[in-house]
This record gives structure tokens, sequence and C-alpha cells, in this order.
């Protein structure tokens, strides 16, 4: 059964979609599955939900941010640290809502649709950075302090599932 079919989300207020993000995935959330499958999962929910144009994963490899899972459009497969938004969640390991991408210095265009984004450090219980989760959108002002705190509070959560973990 696909948790996301058949619901009008455009009807939803955000906070109405983000008390549907959390409890879908307590009950979409499979302990018996791979990291990977469940990240998937992840990423596809928050996409479904929102409808951003964007949604993925940058895993730290080797002292610079590698593409891993995601939804959307061909992406960026490496960012250095402390470059473009990701690469600055990264170093500075907070997260950063961008209103407008085309005025953040030193922004990385992957695509030209990308007008606004917001990206989250993943921080382990060890205190270590294991990447970023990173979201655009083809619109501008998308993001804002709420996004920020739900999607902290989500990535938590997977972190404490020990999904980052492989």
């Amino acid at each position: 059964m696909n948790p996301t079919e058949n619901i009008a989300f455009n009807e939803l207020s955000k906070s109405e979609k983000y008390q549907y993000l959390h409890t879908t995935w307590e009950h979409l959330y499979d302990p018996k599955c791979h990291s990977i499958g469940n990240l998937s999962n992840a990423i596809a929910l928050v996409r479904s939900i929102f409808n951003h144009w964007w949604v993925g994963i940058y895993q730290v490899v080797d002292q610079s941010l590698h593409l891993s899972m995601f939804q959307g459009d061909v992406a960026c497969t490496r960012i250095e640290k402390g470059k473009g938004v990701c690469g600055t969640a990264w170093s500075n390991q907070s997260s950063i809502v961008v209103p407008n991408v085309h005025e953040f210095e030193g922004h990385i265009a992957c695509s030209s649709a990308s007008n606004s984004e917001i990206v989250l450090p993943i921080i382990l219980s060890s205190g270590e950075c294991w990447g970023v989760w990173d979201i655009d959108s083809v619109h501008f002002n998308e993001f804002d302090d709420q996004d920020r705190a739900e999607l902290e509070r989500f990535i938590e959560r997977l972190a404490e599932q020990k999904l980052f973990n492989y």
C-alpha cells in the first residue's frame, strides 16, 4: 500500500503535512530492510508530500560530499567542503535556508530550475557529520524556520534509527 496515494496534499497546511510525514514514517520504516531502502522511502515520502523539485542526500566520502540517494533530475556528483549551500552546511554543521539560490554567493547550480533550497547536516550520535540532506524547489522562498525545525526533527529520527550507519 502506498501511504501517499489518493491524498490531496495541496489541501493540507504545512503543519498538517509535517504531522503526516512524522506519523506515516513511523509506519513506513522497516527495521528489517536495509538502510538504503528505508532512506529511499524517506526521500520519496518527503518529495511526495511537499512536491519538492529535488530531494536527496550527499554523504561525506574522502573529504568531499558524494551524491547518494535522491529523487529528481540529475545532480552534481561531488561537492567540496565549504562550497555551495551543501558544502557550507557541512562545513558549518548547521542548517541553511536559502530563499533565492541566485543570491547565494558560490551557489553550485546543478540545475537552473532550482530557485530556493534548504540543506540540513546529518549529525550522528557521535557528533560526526555523516552528510547533508538537500531539498530544492522551483519556487522562491519555499522554505522557512518551520521547515528547518521539522526536517531537523525528521533527520534526527532517521539517525536514531541508525539509517546513516551503512
